[in-house]
């Protein structure tokens, strides 16, 4: 569509390029209007995170949700009733073929990552040491160690960054033989 001035007449053009007859339309049929967009966004909290209002400062621990036009902000524990979705904790665990000494790893990832600590025997059932907080390796046998750790961005970047690093000692130790 396209407006033509013809001799003065304003007339809107509304031809669709099929065969048929083409549609003229003066400027006087054509209502005038404007459409005005507020571009505010509105969040309304609800549930659990509506009882309360926060106070000046205070951190909120929460999601929020888009649903069509709509956001809401709620709680992790509101999550399953106001929408599809779930939460779930993932615990991940891979089993690496390690025939070279536990103590010679662990002082390779030592110079490679700031914070390697010892875990009591106790509480690991074996030799085990935990990187940055997030991963526990543990010795299982002579031919295998196993990595574990909960899932989420962080961790994930660390257990990624050992797998390799253990794959390189690997190769060095292999490449000495």
């Amino acid at each position: 569509m396209f407006m033509a001035d013809i001799a003065g007449v304003r007339v809107l053009y509304t031809g669709d390029y099929s065969r048929g007859e083409d549609c003229h339309l003066c400027a006087v049929e054509i209502l005038q209007f404007s459409l005005y967009f507020n571009s505010e966004k509105m969040a309304k909290t609800i549930r659990r995170l509506a009882e309360k209002t926060p106070e000046v400062g205070e951190t909120v621990s929460s999601f929020l949700v888009k649903k069509a036009f709509t956001y809401q902000i709620m709680a992790l524990d509101d999550l399953h009733v106001f929408s599809q979705l779930s939460t779930e904790n993932i615990s991940q665990r891979i089993t690496i073929a390690y025939s070279g000494a536990f103590g010679v790893l662990k002082h390779r990832l030592k110079h490679i990552f700031e914070s390697v600590e010892s875990l009591p025997d106790e509480e690991s059932e074996g030799p085990a040491f935990r990187v940055h907080e997030r991963l526990t390796v543990k010795y299982e046998s002579e031919k295998h160690i196993s990595l574990h750790w909960r899932s989420d961005p962080i961790s994930d970047m660390v257990s990624d960054s050992v797998i390799i690093s253990i794959l390189l000692i690997l190769i060095l130790i292999t490449s000495y033989y």
